[in-house]
């Protein structure tokens, strides 16, 4: 039986459009499998004095400002990427809006320019405030290509294809 005490949680979908920084409409991937939350900045500095600072996103990002944020209230995270590579990055707390509620959360900066989304969200930011539906996703996705480049080449030499892309080569 569920406890009465527990407050309800309000339900997000796999893909939400949030607000961080006062910068609206950015599509975030809300991942319940990262511990932590990811930002896409860049021209990430350190004054002599201690004081960080860095832009969110990138010129070429229809959501760059080219406002610079700046903080003294940061710490570094050795973060293992979803690609197995480790990295050290700057962890810096920043006002987020999501699923209609505003707090602070933690974030990492990171360069997600090759990412589909520019923000992640981890489970510390979404644990007693939310409930994830995978079935819900307010950003739209494109959809995959039923004649992709490999998809036709596996159509036409099943065996050519496994052996180019699974089989190891004896002199590698």
């Amino acid at each position: 039986m569920e406890s009465q005490d527990k407050p309800q949680l309000s339900i997000i979908g796999s893909t939400e459009f949030v607000e961080v920084s006062g910068i609206s409409n950015i599509p975030a991937k809300i991942d319940t499998g990262a511990d932590t939350s990811a930002i896409w900045a860049s021209n990430i500095d350190m004054g002599k004095d201690g004081v960080l600072s860095f832009v969110l996103f990138t010129p070429d990002s229809p959501l760059y400002s080219g406002e610079r944020v700046t903080t003294s209230d940061y710490l570094v995270k050795r973060i293992r990427s979803s690609y197995g590579d480790k990295q050290i990055r700057y962890r810096v707390k920043l006002p987020i809006k999501l699923g209609g509620k505003t707090f602070e959360t933690t974030f990492t900066l990171a360069d997600r320019s090759k990412n589909r989304f520019p923000v992640l969200v981890g489970r510390h930011t979404i644990e007693n405030r939310f409930l994830v539906d995978v079935s819900r996703t307010l950003v739209p996705r494109a959809k995959a290509s039923k004649s992709t480049k490999l998809a036709a080449e596996l159509q036409e030499n099943p065996y050519d294809f496994h052996q180019r892309y699974f089989v190891k080569k004896e002199n590698s």
